[in-house]
Protein backbone atom coordinates (compact mmCIF):
# COMPACT_ATOMS: atom_id res chain seq x y z
CA UNK A 1 0.00 0.00 0.00
CA UNK A 2 2.45 2.13 0.75
CA UNK A 3 4.62 2.01 -2.24
CA UNK A 4 1.76 2.60 -4.48
CA UNK A 5 1.13 5.66 -2.72
CA UNK A 6 4.79 7.25 -3.68
CA UNK A 7 4.24 5.93 -6.91
CA UNK A 8 1.39 8.24 -7.44
CA UNK A 9 3.22 11.40 -5.45
CA UNK A 10 5.62 10.77 -7.78
CA UNK A 11 3.34 10.57 -10.84
CA UNK A 12 1.87 13.62 -9.92
CA UNK A 13 4.83 15.49 -9.22
CA UNK A 14 5.63 15.22 -12.39
CA UNK A 15 2.78 15.81 -13.88
CA UNK A 16 3.03 19.31 -12.17
CA UNK A 17 6.27 19.81 -13.10
CA UNK A 18 5.03 19.05 -16.80
CA UNK A 19 2.41 21.51 -16.99
CA UNK A 20 4.65 24.34 -15.74
CA UNK A 21 7.53 24.42 -17.71
CA UNK A 22 4.97 23.99 -20.73
CA UNK A 23 3.13 26.79 -19.25
CA UNK A 24 6.81 28.93 -19.63
CA UNK A 25 7.16 28.12 -23.32
CA UNK A 26 5.31 31.06 -25.09
CA UNK A 27 6.88 33.24 -22.32
CA UNK A 28 10.28 32.51 -23.43
CA UNK A 29 9.34 32.79 -27.25
CA UNK A 30 8.40 36.27 -26.38
CA UNK A 31 11.65 37.02 -24.47
CA UNK A 32 13.65 36.32 -27.66
CA UNK A 33 12.18 38.88 -29.94
CA UNK A 34 14.01 42.03 -28.58
CA UNK A 35 12.85 45.80 -28.58
CA UNK A 36 12.50 48.41 -31.66
CA UNK A 37 13.76 51.27 -29.61
CA UNK A 38 17.11 49.75 -28.21
CA UNK A 39 19.96 52.36 -28.41
CA UNK A 40 23.97 50.92 -28.63
CA UNK A 41 25.87 51.59 -25.65
CA UNK A 42 28.63 53.86 -25.33
CA UNK A 43 32.15 52.47 -25.48
CA UNK A 44 33.64 51.96 -22.58
CA UNK A 45 37.51 52.32 -22.16
CA UNK A 46 39.79 49.80 -20.36
CA UNK A 47 41.20 50.64 -17.62
CA UNK A 48 44.45 52.47 -17.31
CA UNK A 49 47.52 50.55 -16.24
CA UNK A 50 50.48 52.66 -14.42
CA UNK A 51 53.81 51.65 -14.34
CA UNK A 52 53.80 53.05 -10.73
CA UNK A 53 55.57 51.20 -8.45
CA UNK A 54 54.23 52.77 -5.22
CA UNK A 55 50.77 52.11 -6.55
CA UNK A 56 48.08 52.01 -3.46
CA UNK A 57 46.38 49.22 -4.70
CA UNK A 58 49.57 47.13 -5.93
CA UNK A 59 51.21 45.06 -3.52
CA UNK A 60 54.77 45.48 -3.56
CA UNK A 61 56.49 41.79 -3.99
CA UNK A 62 60.25 40.73 -2.62
CA UNK A 63 61.34 37.70 -3.97
CA UNK A 64 63.85 36.33 -1.52
CA UNK A 65 65.67 32.55 -2.24
CA UNK A 66 67.40 30.96 0.81
CA UNK A 67 68.30 27.41 0.56
CA UNK A 68 66.46 25.98 -1.69
CA UNK A 69 63.11 27.58 -0.70
CA UNK A 70 61.90 30.83 -2.20
CA UNK A 71 60.01 33.23 0.34
CA UNK A 72 57.72 35.55 -1.26
CA UNK A 73 57.24 38.91 0.69
CA UNK A 74 54.01 40.90 0.10
CA UNK A 75 54.09 44.41 1.49
CA UNK A 76 51.68 47.38 0.81
CA UNK A 77 53.01 50.74 1.85
CA UNK A 78 56.08 49.23 3.30
CA UNK A 79 54.25 46.96 5.72
CA UNK A 80 54.79 43.27 5.31
CA UNK A 81 51.41 40.97 5.06
CA UNK A 82 51.75 38.14 4.15
CA UNK A 83 54.48 35.59 2.64
CA UNK A 84 54.17 32.84 0.37
CA UNK A 85 57.37 30.15 1.92
CA UNK A 86 58.08 27.53 -1.42
CA UNK A 87 60.24 24.66 -0.26
CA UNK A 88 62.57 22.87 -1.79
CA UNK A 89 60.61 19.64 -1.47
CA UNK A 90 57.15 20.06 -0.19
CA UNK A 91 53.85 22.18 -1.02
CA UNK A 92 53.77 25.71 -0.84
CA UNK A 93 52.44 27.58 1.77
CA UNK A 94 51.11 31.07 2.68
CA UNK A 95 51.97 32.74 6.33
CA UNK A 96 49.73 36.29 6.94
CA UNK A 97 49.17 38.25 10.10
CA UNK A 98 46.56 37.88 12.15
CA UNK A 99 45.76 42.02 12.66
CA UNK A 100 48.68 44.86 13.17
CA UNK A 101 50.39 43.90 16.27
CA UNK A 102 49.13 40.00 15.95
CA UNK A 103 51.93 36.84 15.00
CA UNK A 104 51.64 35.06 11.62
CA UNK A 105 49.00 32.62 11.16
CA UNK A 106 49.75 29.68 8.38
CA UNK A 107 47.89 28.43 5.85
CA UNK A 108 49.29 25.66 4.14
CA UNK A 109 48.96 21.86 3.38
CA UNK A 110 49.28 21.08 7.23
CA UNK A 111 47.26 23.29 9.57
CA UNK A 112 48.59 24.22 13.05
CA UNK A 113 46.27 22.15 15.77
CA UNK A 114 44.28 25.02 17.33
CA UNK A 115 43.24 24.29 20.64
CA UNK A 116 39.56 25.93 21.69
CA UNK A 117 39.68 27.92 24.70
CA UNK A 118 36.27 27.57 26.76
CA UNK A 119 36.10 28.58 30.31
CA UNK A 120 34.94 25.35 32.04
CA UNK A 121 34.92 26.59 35.87
CA UNK A 122 35.64 29.67 37.18
CA UNK A 123 36.28 30.05 40.96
Amino acid sequence: MRKDYKIKIWKSLGLLLLALTSAQLPLVALAKEPPANLQPLEDIPPPAISNDENAADQPQVTIVKKKGETIEEYRINGQLYMMKVTPAHGVPYYMHREDQNGGWLMDGPTQPLSIPKWTLFRF
